[in-house]
């Protein structure tokens, strides 16, 4: 039997996601875990979350949210899980669910379900191999998951595939063709070290000209805070960015992202502000960076040259209603 959410469900849909969860690496949440990831996000809405329900117990939990404020949120619902206990994991059971997700979306005048990053509802994932290292999104759904291929079958469309990467810091080191690069950067007047308001200037406008609302408020947001950014230069003007460099409390790195000016690119100042970036993670003594990007990016032969592999593979889908 499937039922809409209440709250006195909480108890058992958090027994049955550390049990079942995990297989997917997904981490493992306490009560007020769940209560901050779920129920507390403001885009929760009880209309799209359900349990299955046998014999009163939970034996399923699907969430999905929406928001016309959202990335493709004029047109999509987000769905952000679906999860069975291992004696229920059926097809049949599967379908119940996402039945009831579909129709929520539909009947909120939603064209489209789609499973990626841009969903506000961020799953903590674990990093395979680590000591509890954990990435804080998960970017779409793995794609080794029973899931993934029953949505497949079910006329999900795979848009990309995501791949999660991850470093451990204690094994980078610049190579020498990335010093050689920062000194003929350097040559043509650029340089590339932490902003330093006494020294650069333009901060502001280069954050600007992505045309990325998040760096345009984060970046100069973290850098009049004094976190550290690392930032390319030209003439003492900033051209280009990546962090803040900021270790979470877990010990991994977090940052923004990484850009650089139209006009200054071409002379490797993307690849120097990453290496730089992760050796400034290095200096403050972070452990581990985890990254998302996908699988075609040609950035991705950068981030293995600094020592970063693939750890898990996420797809990005989408079915049109």
């Amino acid at each position: 039997m499937i039922v809409s959410w209440d709250n006195r469900y909480t108890a058992q849909v958090v027994a049955l996601w550390n049990r079942e969860a995990d297989k997917d690496s997904y981490k493992e949440l306490t009560e007020a875990a769940f209560q901050d990831t779920f129920l507390n996000n403001p885009y929760f809405n009880r209309d799209s979350a359900f349990v299955w329900m046998e014999q009163e117990e939970v034996k399923g939990f699907a969430c999905g949210c929406i928001g016309d404020d959202l990335p493709l949120g004029a047109d999509a619902g987000y769905i952000t899980c679906i999860i069975l206990d291992n004696d229920s994991r059926t097809s049949g059971n599967y379908k119940l669910l996402l039945d009831a997700l579909e129709k929520s979306f539909i009947d909120a005048g939603k064209k489209q379900a789609d499973i990626l990053f841009f969903n506000p509802m961020k799953l903590i994932w674990t990093i395979p191999g680590t000591e509890g290292h954990e990435h804080n999104n998960a970017p779409g759904l793995p794609i080794d998951s029973q899931l993934y291929s029953f949505l497949l079958e079910q006329g999900y469309v795979e848009r990309a595939k995501q791949c999660g990467m991850y470093l451990n810091l204690a094994e980078f080191s610049i190579p020498d063709d990335i010093k050689a690069k920062e000194a003929k950067a350097a040559s043509k007047g650029y340089s590339v070290e932490l902003y330093d308001p006494s020294k650069h200037s333009g901060i502001d406008e280069m954050a600007k000209s992505f045309d990325n609302p998040m760096w345009e408020k984060e970046i100069p947001h973290h850098a009049a805070k004094g976190d550290p950014v690392v930032i390319a230069a030209f003439e003492g003007k900033t051209v280009g960015f990546a962090g803040p460099i900021i270790r979470q409390d877990n010990g991994r790195a977090f940052f923004c992202g990484i850009g650089v000016n139209a006009e200054h690119e071409g002379h490797g100042l993307g690849s120097i502000l990453f290496f730089k970036m992760c050796e400034a993670f290095q200096t403050i003594h972070t452990d581990y960076i985890s990254l998302f990007t996908g699988s075609t990016n040609p950035a991705i032969r950068i981030y293995e040259k600094a020592g970063f592999r693939t750890v898990k593979q996420f797809g990005v889908l989408r079915r049109e209603f």
